[in-house]
């Protein structure tokens, strides 16, 4: 009777820390306000499909459809977004990509620090960006990214 009641629990506890997906933003019609802070300020307001299978593109580092980011250190869940890497350009320049961030299945936060070098020269900057779901479906003209 103690195995099987034995056996019972470990397979339960197996069961309840199962892999199960995390969960992510959700696909649809989303606005997105990127920040650059420094070293030069700017602000784009974007409005993007995201379809089912980009999603996990826009929950790991990826900066852009310019670069091609190498994230070893990366993860989501819990509402938490961690990623540290290095992103190259096809002219192969290189940005070390440190980003930290918050989302619900709506919303999406994302605070980043950046390095790369210009002439020689070390660089370091800022950016950010905040996007929330405006609607579940995409309008007909909107291109998914």
């Amino acid at each position: 009777m103690i195995t099987r009641l034995t056996l019972f629990a470990a397979l339960a506890v197996a069961l309840a820390g199962a892999a199960r997906p995390a969960e992510t933003i959700r696909p649809g019609y989303w606005e997105s306000t990127d920040r650059v802070l420094s070293p030069i300020r700017s602000t784009k307001v974007d409005r993007r499909c995201i379809a089912q299978k980009d999603v996990e593109k826009f929950m790991t580092c990826y900066i852009n459809h310019h670069y091609s980011c190498v994230c070893p250190e990366q993860s989501y869940e819990n509402g938490q977004i961690r990623y540290r890497g290095v992103c190259t350009d096809s002219k192969g320049g290189r940005v070390g990509i440190v980003g930290r961030g918050a989302y619900t299945p709506t919303t999406l936060h994302l605070d980043a620090d950046v390095t790369f070098h210009l002439a020689g020269i070390p660089i370091t900057g800022q950016a950010s960006t905040d996007a929330h779901r405006i609607a579940d479906d995409c309008p007909a003209e909107a291109e998914a990214k």
